[in-house]
């Protein structure tokens, strides 16, 4: 009997013992590896969109969840640097803010999840097969949708009835360029507006490019979007109140530091759902099964001090049409 008793007792304590151990088994915290072209200060509100919707999922940075930030501050020959330093960190999920770091990091790993913050065509730049079935290791949000550019067009129309000739800032080896150039020819041939493409490779092109626009008489232009473009949001909008132009901007972030107008996604609102792919993909889901969503949201924002500083009057038509007005 007494026997039985001492096993019985010992079970009870090695069971006991085992409890404790098990629950000081660590907890696998994903990582995440954020790659962006631009600086940090040029993400800052896309990437406190993206931590809001990881926070709204239940994902706390620094508690259950981590990111790895990697910038290249406008200098696009070293992502694929930075992209091969978060495959070797391991990380569960690389997050590309953009066309321009998605490739680098799809040249650094074909197995390893890549979420596209955003992306003007990713079937045509090569990103996925398709929209409904993206087919290997990368998924996320698209921006395109090919009728802004010329609503753009019909705005800028709009705000100057006098409109007949529009310079277009690109970048043409950014992916997508070329592209948004052939819609907008398009567009510009229906409102009887002829365009002039410049190409700025380097911050140095910014100040040529608004002389080229002021030498072609451009009556307004119209900047796609690039990490150079980007990184230069403060220098361009100077220039824009330098050369009195009306200026429409492919991200939002210009009308922080006073430029006219921006019309297009709410990138705010996809950065935010970018982080429901992290979510699915941590959960199990693969890239290859997870359809890229296009943009359901869009927004117009109108900046009164900027046309101000350009003598620009904005017809009261336009301007109750804006989600956002800055005064």
């Amino acid at each position: 009997m007494s026997k039985k008793i001492f096993a019985l007792a010992l079970s009870a304590m090695l069971l006991a013992l085992s409890i404790p151990t098990e629950a000081q088994q660590p907890t696998k915290v994903p990582r995440i590896g954020y790659l962006a072209a631009s600086s940090l200060s040029a993400n800052a509100t896309r990437m406190e969109a993206f931590r809001r919707g990881l926070l709204e999922l239940g994902y706390v940075e620094g508690k259950n969840i981590v990111i790895e930030y990697r910038y290249a501050d406008g200098n696009t020959d070293r992502l694929p640097a930075l992209a091969a330093e978060l495959v070797g960190l391991k990380v569960d999920i690389i997050v590309s803010g953009g066309p321009t770091a998605t490739r680098p990091a799809k040249e650094a790993t074909n197995t390893m999840p890549i979420v596209m913050a955003f992306d003007d065509d990713p079937v045509g730049n090569g990103f996925v097969a398709s929209l409904a079935r993206p087919g290997g290791n990368i998924t996320g949000l698209s921006t395109l949708a090919p009728e802004i550019n010329g609503k753009k067009l019909e705005l800028l129309k709009e705000i100057i009835p006098r409109l007949s000739r529009v310079a277009v800032f690109g970048n043409s080896t950014r992916p997508g360029t070329a592209q948004s150039l052939k819609e907008m020819e398009l567009a510009a041939k229906a409102f009887g507006v002829r365009l002039q493409n410049v190409d700025v490779l380097h911050p140095k092109d910014i100040e040529s490019g608004f002389q080229a626009a002021s030498k072609g008489r451009a009556d307004a232009v119209l900047v796609l979007g690039s990490p150079v473009l980007n990184s230069q949001r403060t220098q361009i909008a100077d220039f824009a109140v330098k050369n009195r132009l009306p200026v429409a901007y492919a991200q939002p972030e210009f009308m922080d530091v006073g430029g006219l107008m921006y019309y297009g996604a709410s990138f705010t609102d996809i950065f935010r759902r970018a982080a429901t792919y992290v979510d699915k993909i941590l959960k199990g889901r693969k890239p290859a099964d997870l359809p890229v969503e296009q943009p359901i949201k869009f927004e117009l924002i109108i900046n009164l001090k900027a046309a101000k500083h350009i003598g620009l009057t904005i017809p009261p038509n336009v301007l109750v049409r804006a989600d956002k007005v800055i005064r």
